[in-house]
């Protein structure tokens, strides 16, 4: 997918939703991301591809506050949250859907639906968007008192993705949304990303399925041994020799 002609001209007027300057994180004695840089603007949709390892997880946690920085810094709508902690971002506007899903199985749907609003006191907002977010994910209307850990592993991943949304986030941090899931659900949960995008909310993706991810972002970055060694129009880094061979197939 390409940029559009209007995120490109946005783009270049803009500042961004969220910059990481120089941003390095260890684990132990291993440097597990090594001064990078990265840039998102509003409504963009932003992939991060690299193999297992490579440090796409650590950077979302790195975002997200729940890892500490070494050094660099992680400003999110020109202020700066290096030393944040993970609910004041989450006040702030952030959203984390991680990896595995992380939804709390003994509860139930709508349970888990409640506690992704824990920041907010707004009680018929969040009435509202728990509506909403059945809307967007009718399964889960369907299962709303089902004990989540019921949920087959499409539906626990619609329930991460509305679960995150409920803090009501202008940037999503989506950690291997398509992980485990067979390709028609796959392909479900890249429909509802391309719908919150419509939406206005800024997405930060990682995704194994490189192809997959590079379709449907407007930009992208490659992670090698936590560094970034290319990044670009994701249409430019889908036909990249280099990236094709590394991570196309």
């Amino acid at each position: 997918m390409f940029v559009s002609s209007a995120i490109a001209k946005f783009m270049q007027t803009s500042v961004p939703l969220l910059q990481l300057s120089g941003v390095s994180i260890n684990y132990g004695g291993i440097q597990a991301l090594q001064a990078i840089d990265l840039v998102i603007y509003p409504g963009e949709v932003v992939t991060l591809i690299g193999a297992n390892g490579a440090g796409k997880t650590t950077t979302l946690r790195a975002i997200s506050r729940l890892l500490p920085v070494r050094s660099g810094a992680i400003a999110y709508a020109e202020r700066d949250i290096t030393r944040k902690r993970a609910h004041e971002v989450v006040k702030l506007g952030i959203a984390h859907s991680p990896e595995g899903r992380r939804i709390l199985a003994r509860l139930s749907v709508l349970d888990n639906l409640e506690l992704g609003a824990y920041t907010r006191s707004d009680r018929l907002g969040v009435k509202a968007d728990i509506e909403q977010q059945f809307l967007t994910f009718p399964r889960l209307a369907e299962r709303r008192h089902q004990l989540a850990g019921t949920l087959s592993g499409g539906e626990q991943q619609m329930l991460a993705i509305a679960r995150a949304l409920m803090s009501r986030p202008q940037l999503l941090l989506l950690d291997e949304p398509s992980l485990g899931l067979a390709p028609a659900i796959v392909r479900e949960i890249f429909g509802i990303i391309q719908t919150l995008r419509s939406t206005g909310v800024t997405i930060l993706l990682v995704e194994q399925n490189a192809n997959l991810a590079l379709q449907s972002a407007d930009r992208g970055y490659v992670l090698e041994a936590g560094r970034i060694i290319l990044s670009g129009k994701a249409a430019d880094l889908l036909n990249s020799d280099r990236v094709k061979q590394a991570y196309l197939g």
